[in-house]
């Protein structure tokens, strides 16, 4: 318990720290921002920055921190540096600058700053990339949580349509594509900062739960610094690709411009970018807890 406490206070102070530290190299200043020099209406709208972490949280989040923290509590403990170091180190720093220099450049996407910072043959690199990623990660934001909606309604006796998973795929894909084409504040703005709570709030349930269960103990990573999977899967590089989203994620550049162009300043980048990935790390740290049985060992 001690060990997720320190890591805990590490993210914390990391964002405090080190983040601040990242904010003062990329310098943001005063200038007019995308949404208000260009504000279009649909994807250039000011909005509060409230709701710009909470988009943002949720944007980067959602079932990622949730799932690869619980599959890479097989590795034991020691998950819980990469979480938190990852998290200071990679995640906060890649997620604010991708989104800052996006709001640097008028909005653009990943693909585009690259192109202009490492010439046109990185921009359709970077293109190819992008979309094999979004195609991948799009699946899995579309079948997880199709998945999870049939279990929850299989276990409340609901049958028919509602347990069909093929339904709630394409009721997903469908909001996907209208969430898509209409003006970001009317969707994306009003429903992501409910969902992004309720992201908040499962996790501060499920620490609450952990914490007050005396028959539980969770190991130190100092007693327990070794690897635990039960198929001995190598640490390098298999439990950083499965804790991806946790720590550090490709996909995260691909979303954070959605919010570069909403912000009203450049000095929200500090809170929306960076604060949201070290939340995301708090929320996997929180999730790592009730996987057992490698995380959780039952006390003596």
């Amino acid at each position: 318990m001690i060990s997720f406490f320190i890591c805990l206070f590490l993210l914390i102070g990391g964002y405090f720290v080190y983040g601040k530290l990242v904010d003062n190299t990329f310098a943001p200043d005063d200038r007019e921002t995308p949404a208000v020099r260009i504000n279009d209406g649909i994807d250039y709208v000011v909005m509060p920055q409230w709701k710009l972490f909470l988009v943002q949280l949720l944007n980067i989040a959602g079932l990622g921190p949730i799932f690869g923290a619980l599959q890479g509590a097989l590795w034991g403990p020691i998950v819980f540096l990469w979480i938190t170091f990852g998290t200071i180190f990679a995640g906060g720093v890649h997620d604010y600058f991708s989104g800052m220099l996006s709001a640097r450049n008028d909005g653009a996407s990943i693909s585009e700053i690259a192109g202009i910072y490492l010439g046109h043959f990185m921009k359709n690199v970077m293109r190819v990339f992008s979309v094999v990623l979004l195609v991948m990660v799009g699946t899995v934001f579309a079948v997880g949580p199709a998945g999870l909606i049939v279990t929850l309604c299989s276990n409340n006796g609901v049958t028919g349509l509602l347990v069909n998973p093929k339904f709630w795929v394409a009721v997903i894909l469908i909001y996907y594509f209208i969430a898509t084409f209409v003006s970001i504040d009317k969707i994306i703005g009003k429903i992501y900062p409910v969902f992004g709570v309720c992201l908040i709030i499962m996790a501060v349930g499920v620490g609450i739960g952990i914490f007050t269960k005396s028959e539980y103990v969770i190991p130190e990573i100092w007693t327990n610094f070794t690897n635990m999977h039960p198929a001995a899967t190598p640490i390098w590089s298999t439990m950083f690709i499965t804790v991806a989203c946790g720590a550090i994620s490709g996909f995260h550049a691909t979303q954070s411009p959605l919010m570069a162009r909403c912000m009203k300043s450049e000095r929200q980048g500090h809170f929306v970018f960076y604060g949201a990935m070290v939340c995301e790390g708090i929320i996997a740290l929180i999730w790592l807890l009730p996987a057992a049985p490698c995380t959780l060992l039952p006390a003596a």
